[in-house]
């Protein structure tokens, strides 16, 4: 009987932590995201503590855009013209970013998606763990910058 216990429990844990993707959730894709880590296919994995650079995405009816932006003190985000042109399709149950860009196209499967998550895998079995990015503000209560 535990042991029953203990497979139903350990296979909440693993399908509630694995958010599926659906066509009503794909709009949580919009917004600032901050890469965590990069697993390769055989395993080892590469950890980002910081970021100079952040993904913005923007999407409305599965097309849009995403945009590297580098966060500011101030909480703004510097933001330069390149551009990646999205599209997003549903192909065998999956999702599919499709990225174009003036001189090259790629696509990446949306393996899972959360308010908070965000988990990417590319052509070559690389996976792209996010998280939700928050701007950064060092100013105090009264709204003057810190030093």
């Amino acid at each position: 009987m535990k042991k029953i216990v203990f497979i139903v429990l350990v296979s909440t844990l693993f399908t509630s932590c694995n958010k599926k993707v659906t066509t009503e959730n794909i709009s949580k894709i919009n917004g600032y995201w901050e890469i965590e880590k990069v697993v390769f296919p055989d395993g080892t994995e590469k950890e980002y503590a910081i970021n100079q650079m952040f993904d913005y995405f923007s999407v409305q009816h599965n097309k849009g855009f995403r945009k590297k932006v580098t966060p500011q003190l101030d909480g703004s985000f510097l933001v330069n013209d390149d551009v990646e042109k999205i599209t997003i399709k549903q192909e065998n149950e999956k999702y599919i970013i499709n990225y174009t860009t003036f001189y090259s196209k790629w696509k990446e499967e949306i393996h899972s998606i959360s308010d908070e998550k965000l988990v990417l895998i590319n052509d070559a079995k690389n996976e792209y763990h996010y998280k939700k990015a928050t701007s950064i503000n060092l100013t105090t209560q009264d709204g003057k910058t810190t030093k």
